[in-house]
């Protein structure tokens, strides 16, 4: 049932991707900064597009057909890192308007409900800006990162710094493994989506029990404050 979803969200991805070239990455990316939208595989069939082993496509914009090889890799990185920067600058302002107490009431339109933001507190405290840098480059993780950072107020422009670090590293190593292995693309992702998902659980497992440690040392204060 897991890997039919994955295989049609696949399906539907490549297919923008393959119309609409650069614009769908830079979009798809952008929204994949404040809600899950398969970026392993934007990037990866984006790479495979610029080495020029996909029939049919091309790298274009406004008109401009980049060669294929490195100039069409470098617009498909360029590309999904600042459509991801962009979308995280705007999830980031979603957390600082809205506040706490709106995301934990709206959250579920975004995969934040209240125990995810516990979770995502913990992470912050415990890593402070490294939460950032490392939030972007891990699996499922980096997506629930922008909008956490705004609730909790993390620094805005070492944010966007430590965002576009992370952002460029995933959109040039991705792309760069998609140039690579052209038309073979498929093989990769299939292998990388049994260590999404282990990775997954792992950081799924971690976030928990930060969030778990946070809950007690809380309720420690509280129960401090009023004996």
């Amino acid at each position: 049932m897991l890997f039919s979803i994955l295989s049609t969200l696949t399906d539907a991805i490549t297919t923008a991707i393959g119309n609409y070239g650069l614009y769908a990455v830079f979009l798809l990316m952008l929204i994949d900064a404040v809600f899950p939208a398969a970026s392993e595989v934007v990037m990866v069939y984006g790479g495979a597009i610029a080495s020029g082993a996909i029939a049919g496509t091309s790298v274009n914009l406004f008109g401009y057909t980049f060669e294929p090889g490195l100039p069409a890799y470098l617009a498909i990185a360029i590309a999904g890192t600042v459509g991801y920067l962009i979308g995280s600058i705007l999830g980031w302002e979603i957390g600082r308007r809205g506040g706490r107490p709106y995301l934990e009431k709206h959250g579920r339109w975004l995969h934040l409900d209240h125990d995810k933001l516990e979770r995502a507190e913990a992470w912050f405290l415990r890593f402070e800006d490294w939460a950032v840098f490392v939030g972007r480059i891990t699996p499922v993780v980096r997506s629930f990162v922008s909008v956490p950072a705004g609730i909790f107020e993390a620094p805005f422009k070492r944010y966007t710094v430590l965002t576009l670090l992370g952002s460029a590293l995933w959109c040039f190593v991705f792309a760069g493994i998609g140039w690579a292995a052209g038309a073979n693309w498929e093989s990769f992702h299939h292998a990388f989506r049994y260590a999404d998902i282990a990775v997954a659980v792992i950081i799924v497992g971690a976030a928990g029990w930060l969030g778990w440690r946070y809950r007690r040392k809380r309720q420690a204060a509280r129960s401090a404050e009023r004996s």
